[in-house]
This record gives structure tokens, C-alpha cells and sequence, in this order.
């Protein structure tokens, strides 16, 4: 009797560790995740995730006949979700550089000027934003370029090509999780400038009324979405369905919903 006890121990033990092995059922379900604090591209709207590229993905669902599942978590786990295969995609306003690259994943570039290297490298989507990395001041800051930087108190988003961008370039800059919170500092006088992406600058700058942005650009980027190599055919699917958009028009619906 004791053997046979122990034996059914064991047995559900078993049955426990499969069920927890096997996790949830995505077969009909794309799991994307990206940091919701980054509008017009993601951003809570009545305790919704919303904006450019939500909408952008729930069509791309649509189109290959699954559900769009939406998980917010910090900006610099979202690139490892994918590749651990905690999510199928990540569409979060990344732009395409090297070090992604390596990581493991189909980047979908989308900007129109590198879609050359997009045919030749293969693995890539049609263009679908052009975005900007911008400076933020104050409203009567010296600040007035790039060169004006040095020296200066910066704040960027932890993780972003802008954090990169200004360690390289200018100096070690002041991170914060978001953008929002960058912004937020600088409104207080605790920072000098902020440099971040141009929409998501625009939305913050256009509830202050001290703090505007500069008009030279430091960078052009692409945005993408992106995808674990090891799913060739979601990438496929994902490539098609935005050819379409682009092609009927959706994708510039979607953008005209979100930037005025």
C-alpha cells in the first residue's frame, strides 16, 4: 500500500510538471509586447493599450485570422520576451541596429531609405514610419544644438538609440524607465535637455507650456517590428499583411488616426 501511494505521488507530480511545462495554447493568439508609455505608438487610453503600432498589429492579426494579445512591460525586456519566446512579436517604437540584429531576431525595417538594404539582406518589411531622435528644452534654455549638449544635464529613456546616441557622441546621460518621466524631470529644472523620439516629444511638449523642441534633428531611424528568426513563417505572414496595408491604405490610416 505504501509503494502504491507513493507511485500515485509521483504520477500526479507528473501530470503537474506537464501541465506547467506546456503553458498556454498561442496557436490562434499573437502575443505582442511593448512599453506603453510611448505615444502616439503605444499608450494607455481607458485602461486600454492603444495607438500606431497596436493598431497596426491588431490588422496584421486580422489579416492572418488571429487574435492580438497585448503585454506591457519595460522597454529593454521586450527585445529578450521575443527571443526567450515569451512573445511572438515586439512592436514598441525599437529601431533597427546592430546589436538587435544579433540578438536573434527579423528586425521589419521601416523607413523608406534603407529599403535597399532591406531587398538585399532579405527578412524585412516594407517602410511603415519615419521617426527622429529631438532635443527638448526649456523655453529660454542656451541650449540651441547638438554642440550646446556638452556639459549639460541630459536625460534619455534607458535602453533607446537616444540613451546610445548621446553616450556616444555627447556624455553619459541621467536614464529613466520612460520618456514621460525624463520629461517630468526636465519640467521640474532637475534636467537641461531631454533627447528622445520626435512624436512622443510632441504629445509630452504639447501638455507643457516652458519646454519646446529644438528644430534640427539628431538622428533619422527606422522603427520595426520585431520577430524570433526561428519563426519564418510568422515573419512571412507578417511582411505580406503589411504589403497590403500599405498598399490599400490602412497603414496610412492608422498613422492619420494618431498624428495630426
Amino acid at each position: 500500500m505504501r509503494s502504491t501511494g507513493i507511485f500515485a505521488a509521483f504520477a500526479v507530480l507528473a501530470m503537474v510538471f506537464l501541465l506547467c511545462s506546456c503553458g498556454p495554447d498561442r496557436s490562434n493568439k499573437i502575443v505582442m509586447v511593448t512599453e506603453a508609455t510611448f505615444p502616439p505608438y503605444e499608450f494607455r487610453e481607458g485602461g486600454r493599450i492603444v495607438g500606431i503600432d497596436v493598431d497596426l498589429m491588431q490588422a496584421v492579426a486580422q489579416e492572418i485570422g488571429k487574435e492580438l494579445v497585448v503585454e506591457d512591460m519595460s522597454f529593454d525586456s521586450v527585445i529578450s520576451a521575443v527571443v526567450t519566446g515569451k512573445a511572438d512579436v515586439a512592436a514598441s517604437g525599437i529601431t533597427v541596429t546592430e546589436d538587435r540584429k544579433r540578438q536573434g531576431l527579423h528586425l521589419m525595417l521601416s523607413i523608406q531609405h534603407n529599403l535597399t538594404l532591406a531587398k538585399r539582406q532579405g527578412n524585412f518589411s516594407l517602410p511603415y514610419v519615419e521617426a527622429k531622435q529631438v532635443i527638448i528644452v526649456p523655453e529660454n534654455s542656451a541650449v540651441k544644438e547638438a554642440k550646446d549638449l556638452k556639459g549639460k544635464r541630459i536625460g534619455v529613456q534607458h535602453g533607446t538609440t537616444g540613451d546610445t546616441y548621446v553616450t556616444k557622441h555627447i556624455q553619459e546621460p541621467e536614464r529613466f524607465p520612460n520618456g514621460a518621466l525624463a520629461v517630468a524631470a526636465l519640467e521640474a529644472g532637475k534636467l537641461d535637455a531631454v533627447v528622445l523620439d520626435g512624436e512622443p516629444s510632441k504629445v509630452h511638449v504639447s501638455m507643457r507650456r516652458n519646454l519646446k523642441i529644438l528644430d534640427m534633428p539628431l538622428t533619422t531611424e527606422e522603427y520595426a517590428v520585431a520577430i524570433s528568426k526561428k519563426n519564418t513563417k510568422l515573419l512571412e505572414q507578417v511582411n505580406a499583411a503589411i504589403k497590403k496595408m500599405k498598399e490599400n491604405g490602412k497603414l496610412a490610416e492608422i498613422k492619420a488616426k494618431y498624428i495630426k
